[in-house]
């Protein structure tokens, strides 16, 4: 049973662009739903044929068990003309959807779990950055790290700078260091659907400067990355995201997961957390 005020968030349900007419079954915080698609609209119902809020943004279509009191989150870069828009598709991974939003703020594994490509060894230092909540979402800025093959578009190894936004309690946007544009950011989203507590499919998308890269090689790219973090996802412990802060000893190295864990908390989004030990 959905908890907490997660209930009235807005969640990613399925690809737009992959609704082929027939009803696409799914789940959202452990309840049954479908969602169908009529033209340039989609529809999504309850187990029970109940109609339920809907959406379609960023190449998704989203909805809710709830009432949404606000619209879905804002990404202008998705409305900037010359970006390349990348559906990346769908990665289930069995963990909590709040430990999937974590670790994907998370740079400190990048040297070990994401080695030659996001990091390597000996330049496995997080440099000093800052976060802080603006308008009641979670940043963090000035965050630079040493990365051989930063994007799918870099020619070489760069000292990559990073900016992360945490706008709902499944979804993360990172801006990045755009090499064919350095007075740009690229954008590469986590939206995360909550299966269940323990469940959820991720839907990665990015809006990018990139008119070279082949779509297969971009959507490749970025599958290869999520695809090494999954084993270490389902394999955490424990396997909801402990809220609690004497649960797990943080490092200087945890800035953003302190804070996005003390939101999730003050704002009672609850469903995939641990509250308390055991």
């Amino acid at each position: 049973m959905a908890q907490g005020a997660m209930l009235d968030e807005w969640y990613p349900v399925s690809l737009f662009s992959q609704l082929d007419g027939k009803a696409y079954k799914t789940a959202l915080m452990g309840e049954p739903i479908e969602v169908s698609r009529d033209g340039g609209s989609a529809t999504v119902t309850s187990s029970d044929r109940r109609p339920l809020p809907v959406c379609v943004r960023y190449g998704h279509v989203w909805s809710s068990l709830g009432a949404p009191q606000k619209d879905l989150f804002s990404i202008p870069e998705a409305d900037q003309p010359g970006r390349r828009f990348v559906d990346v598709g769908v990665v289930r991974v069995r963990c909590s959807p709040l430990r999937a939003v974590e670790n994907f703020l998370d740079i400190a594994h990048f040297p070990f779990v994401h080695t030659d490509i996001l990091g390597a060894e000996p330049h496995t230092e997080v440099q000093n950055y800052r976060v802080e909540i603006r308008k009641d979402e979670v940043w963090a800025t000035q965050v630079k790290f040493y990365q051989p093959q930063a994007a799918k578009s870099a020619s070489g190894g760069i000292t990559t700078e990073y900016m992360y936004r945490v706008p709902a309690p499944t979804c993360s946007v990172l801006y990045k260091t755009c090499p064919p544009r350095p007075s740009e950011w690229d954008v590469i989203t986590l939206f995360v659907q909550p299966l269940a507590e323990d469940l959820c499919d991720v839907w990665p998308w990015m809006a990018l400067f990139d008119d070279v890269t082949p779509m297969t090689d971009l959507i490749h790219f970025q599958q290869t990355i999520f695809l090494q973090d999954r084993s270490i996802l389902e394999n955490q412990i424990p396997p909801l995201l402990p809220l609690d802060p004497g649960m797990e000893i943080p490092t200087r190295a945890d800035l953003t997961s302190v804070a996005y864990r003390r939101w999730l908390k003050r704002h009672d989004y609850t469903y995939g957390a641990q509250l308390v030990a055991q």
